[in-house]
C-alpha cells in the first residue's frame, strides 16, 4: 500500500462530523455494526446458554480454550493472506459465510453432538465459533484499518459501530432471551450475518483509494521470513505481545463467565435481563468514549493508552473479587466502556506507528491476534477449573495479580510512542532501524 501524505494518517484522519458526511464511513460502519452483533450475542448469552444446556464451567471454558487455540493455529495464515489480499474480499467472505451458519449449528446440530459426547460437543463447538469469532475478528479488523486508511478516515470512529451493535444487540437478545426462547439468539446471529454480506458485496474503494493500495501492494515491502525475523527480534514487538498475552486475553477470559457470576450476586429480579440491561448501557457509553478515544490516545500515546487500559481492567477484575453488591457488580462492568476504547484504539495506533504499516495485518494478528489466543487458551481452562474448585472471588484475585505482572514485564520492553505520529513506518525507517535509533 502506498504512503499515505502527512494530511492523510495511518489510520485515517478528519473529524467524525466529516467522516458522517461520506456514504463510504457508513458502508464501513455497518460492516461493523453487523460483524460484531454476532460477537456480542455469543459472548454476551452463551455461558447462560451453555449452563442451561447442562454444560458445565470447566467445559465452557473448554469451548473457550478451543476457540483460542484454534485462531492461533489460523491467524499467521490469515495475516500473511490479508496483507497479500489487501482490499480484496475473500478471507472477510468466508467469515461471513461460517457466521451465517451459526442458527443452524447451535439449534440443530450442538444439540445432538452433545447427547453423543459433552466433551466432543465442546470442542466442535470451540474450533467453529473461532472461525467465526477469534480468528475471523482479525480478519475484519485487519481488513477494516486498512480501509480506513485507503478511504483517509478515522479508524476508531467507524468501530465505535461495533460498540454500538453491541448495546443494541444485547437489549434485543434479552428481550429475544425472556420472551421469545433461548435459541432464538442464534437465529438473529445468522440474520445479522446474512445483512453483513450484503453489506460486505457492496463495500466499494474510491478509484485512487483502490489505486494507491495496490501501488502499495506491489511495492518492495513483501511478507517473507525474515520480515517476520526482524519483526520478532523487535524489542517493542515482543513488549507488545507480552502486555497483549496478559491483558487483552484476560480481558475476554474475565468476561467469558461474569454473567453467571453476576447472577450469582443478584437476588431480586431477573438478573438475566438486568445483566442485559446493564451490558447495553456499558456498551453505548462505550461508542461514546470511542468518538474522543483517538484524539485522546494521540494525546497521550499509544503505549501509554494501552498501560491506563490495563490498569482500569486490574480495577475491574479486583473490584469484582472484592465488592460484590449488585450496584457495585454493575459498576464493574460499566467501567468496559472506558477499556475497550482505550484497547482498540491504542493496539493500531500502536501497531502503525512502531512497524512497517505494508505487513500491518501480520502485525496485527501476530501481535494482537496470535498473543490474545494464546492467553485466552491458556488462561480459559485453567480459570474456568478455578471458578467450580476455589470459586470466583479467588479466581479474580490470581487474574489481578496476572495482569499486574505482564503489564510491568511489557513496560519495561515497549518503545514509547508519543513523539511519533501515525505516518507509515516505511517513512520513519524500518523497525529495526528506529529501535538503533531510539537505543
Amino acid at each position: 500500500m502506498s504512503a499515505p501524505t502527512a494530511a492523510t494518517p495511518a489510520t485515517g484522519g478528519g473529524s467524525i462530523v466529516e467522516s458522517l458526511k461520506r456514504g463510504v464511513f457508513w458502508n464501513y460502519g455497518g460492516l461493523y455494526f453487523f460483524y460484531f452483533a454476532i460477537w456480542q450475542i455469543f459472548f454476551s448469552f452463551h455461558g447462560l446458554w451453555f449452563k442451561q444446556a447442562g454444560i458445565g464451567e470447566g467445559d465452557i471454558g473448554l469451548i473457550n480454550t478451543v476457540m483460542a487455540i484454534t485462531a492461533l493455529c489460523l491467524q499467521p495464515l490469515y495475516g500473511y493472506l490479508q496483507d497479500r489480499l489487501g482490499l480484496k474480499k475473500h478471507l472477510f467472505s468466508f467469515v461471513v459465510l461460517c457466521g451465517a451458519m451459526v442458527g443452524p449449528f447451535f439449534v440443530i446440530a450442538f444439540p445432538a453432538l452433545a447427547a453423543w459426547n459433552v466433551t466432543g460437543a465442546a470442542v466442535v463447538a470451540g474450533m467453529y465459533m473461532s472461525l467465526v469469532l477469534l480468528a475471523g475478528v482479525s480478519v475484519v479488523e485487519a481488513f477494516n484499518e486498512r480501509a480506513s486508511r485507503a478511504n483517509e478516515f478515522e479508524y476508531g470512529h467507524a468501530r465505535l459501530f461495533g460498540s454500538i451493535a453491541g448495546g443494541t444487540i444485547t437489549a434485543i437478545g434479552g428481550w429475544i432471551w425472556t420472551n421469545v426462547n433461548p435459541d432464538s439468539i442464534w437465529w438473529a446471529a445468522s440474520f445479522c450475518a446474512l445483512v453483513l454480506g450484503a453489506l460486505l458485496f457492496v463495500a466499494r474503494v474510491p478509484h485512487q483509494a483502490a489505486e494507491n493500495a495496490a501501488q502499495g501492494e506491489t511495492s518492495e515491502t513483501k511478507v517473507t521470513k525474515d520480515t517476520i525475523k526482524g519483526l520478532l527480534s523487535n524489542r517493542s514487538f515482543v513488549g507488545f505481545v507480552v502486555l497483549m498475552f496478559g491483558t487483552a486475553a484476560l480481558y475476554d477470559v474475565f468476561d467469558q463467565q461474569f454473567s453467571i457470576y453476576f447472577e450469582q450476586h443478584v437476588n431480586h429480579g431477573d438478573p438475566v435481563s438486568l445483566f442485559a440491561n446493564v451490558v447495553t448501557i456499558q456498551i453505548f457509553c462505550e461508542a461514546a468514549v470511542m468518538l474522543v478515544a483517538p484524539w485522546f490516545v494521540n494525546k497521550i500515546g499509544a503505549k501509554r493508552g494501552l498501560q491506563l487500559f490495563a490498569a482500569i481492567l486490574v480495577i475491574r477484575v479486583l473490584g469484582s473479587a472484592m465488592v460484590t453488591t449488585t450496584e457495585a457488580l454493575i459498576a464493574w462492568r460499566l467501567l468496559a466502556a472506558i477499556e475497550m476504547p482505550l484497547m482498540l484504539v491504542s493496539v493500531m495506533k500502536y501497531i502503525t506507528r512502531m512497524f512497517d504499516v505494508k505487513i500491518s495485518a501480520t502485525a496485527y494478528m501476530l501481535g494482537f491476534g496470535v498473543a490474545k489466543s494464546l492467553g485466552v487458551a491458556a488462561f480459559s481452562l485453567p480459570f474456568g477449573h478455578a471458578y467450580e474448585t476455589i470459586g470466583f472471588a479467588d479466581a479474580y484475585l490470581i487474574m489481578s495479580v496476572v495482569i499486574v505482572g505482564v503489564t510491568i514485564i511489557a513496560s519495561f520492553l515497549m518503545r514509547n510512542d508519543k513523539d511519533l505520529d501515525d505516518a507509515p513506518a516505511a517513512d520513519r525507517g524500518e523497525p529495526l532501524e528506529r529501535e538503533l535509533v531510539d537505543a
